[in-house]
């Protein structure tokens, strides 16, 4: 199967023209050295060294003696899985204050829970910082290049041909999960691609970067989180249910969060509404993995079960933050609910105006969907277009103001 372009690659083009080094972030296998070789490939400059450091002896003379390291693979060169040798920054940092030039260093790091803050303090000034997550819903269908953040005034970004019923097709989508390698025509065997992944999650970032010591809490906490999807967090039936205390719960939330599996959406708060929720909402940002821990076999009892609504909420949040990420924006991002249990699923606040949306696993979405939207009007905010993201066979008016969008067409 061909290279599918990703979004994110403008991007690190135009970055790499205007810094010294470029860090690019994200999950294990989501596809970050693929898109950096690609873009070496491609450059048309001098031939970039590339050097792995889940290589034991070229990890040992990186952490033993940096600078002989960096004559060894002198710039422009891409260093993969920088976190395991932090101390190749202060290096960096004084080659590129040396030397000057643009593009000198690219960096890719799995896992950055103390990565960061090591980036922060030795190159600040000096790097872009890009986060990459698993293949968005146009990139798999090569509408990569295309991309721009969604938003419900936007129109239609992408209209693939659906051919067979909406509700299956997506559900495939949703259960298989957007890592690349299962995208691909000799794709593996999912269950295996998902057990080895989750082995080696565990195993190399868990245990010896996070130093988590119980694995089989923590899993059983990692599949809590995956059941939970979806729904405001509470650490404390979380902590209950693994039997951790919430003291341990909250740090393994905070490993999620840094290995890019799990994203919290805030509540929007103003200072006219004080009566809003102040719980943040938990989100499994794979679907596919989410569905293999919480032991979906199929997409067609993933899509007749308990966690089908959340699923596809799921998904769907994830599609839109890809699409704001991979083009190297924040996602301005919240959801609304107030303590008389009207809620709104989520908030997109851009220049002064919120764009409501709701997600709806249906594909005849009526006015009752949207009937919260006028809360936003009584809080006195300016308020745009909305959105019933759903599966409806094509985009439909539902109000003057609110649009029906099918899930396909936010990539």
């Amino acid at each position: 199967m061909p290279y599918l372009p990703r979004t994110l690659g403008k991007l690190i083009d135009k970055a790499n023209r205007q810094f010294p080094v470029l860090m690019l972030t994200g999950p294990r296998q989501v596809g970050k050295t693929t898109l950096l070789k690609s873009l070496c490939d491609g450059a048309g400059g001098p031939s970039r060294h590339y050097v792995t450091l889940d290589n034991p002896m070229l990890l040992a003379l990186a952490r033993d003696d940096p600078a002989l390291f960096l004559q060894r693979f002198p710039p422009p060169v891409l260093i993969d899985e920088i976190q395991y040798a932090p101390g190749l920054l202060p290096s960096i940092k004084e080659f590129a204050d040396a030397h000057g030039g643009k593009g000198l260093f690219w960096l890719t790091g799995s896992q950055p829970f103390h990565l960061m803050q090591n980036v922060s303090e030795s190159l600040a000034g000096r790097v872009a910082v890009m986060h990459l997550q698993g293949l968005s819903f146009g990139e798999r269908h090569g509408n990569g290049a295309n991309s721009a953040p969604f938003l419900p005034d936007a129109g239609t970004q992408f209209a693939p041909d659906v051919v067979t019923s909406p509700l299956q097709w997506m559900f495939e989508h949703i259960w298989r999960g957007s890592f690349p390698a299962l995208s691909q025509a000799d794709a593996p065997d999912r269950d295996l691609f998902y057990g080895s992944y989750l082995q080696t999650y565990l195993q190399r970032d868990v245990r010896d970067l996070a130093q988590v010591g119980d694995l089989t809490a923590f899993t059983r906490f990692l599949r809590s989180a995956a059941a939970r999807t979806a729904q405001l967090l509470n650490l404390a039936d979380m902590a209950r249910d693994v039997g951790v205390a919430p003291n341990t719960a909250r740090h393994w939330l905070s490993v999620l969060q840094a290995s890019g599996l799990v994203w919290l959406l805030e509540p929007y708060h103003t200072n006219l509404a004080k009566r809003l929720v102040k719980t943040p909402k938990l989100y499994f940002l794979d679907t596919g993995l989410a569905a293999y821990l919480t032991e979906w076999s199929s997409p067609a009892t993933l899509e007749a079960g308990a966690l089908s609504g959340p699923i596809f909420e799921t998904w769907v949040i994830g599609e839109m933050l890809k699409s704001w990420w991979h083009n190297g924006k924040p996602a301005p991002f919240y959801y609304y609910r107030d303590k008389d249990q009207k809620e709104i699923d989520l908030l997109i606040v851009r220049d002064g105006r919120i764009f409501p949306v709701e997600i709806k696993k249906t594909g005849q979405p009526g006015k009752e969907s949207v009937r919260h939207f006028a809360v936003l009007e009584k809080l006195g905010l300016p308020i745009g277009k909305g959105a019933v993201v759903c599966l409806a066979p094509e985009r439909l008016p539902i109000t003057p103001a609110c649009d029906a969008i099918p899930a396909w067409q936010i990539a």
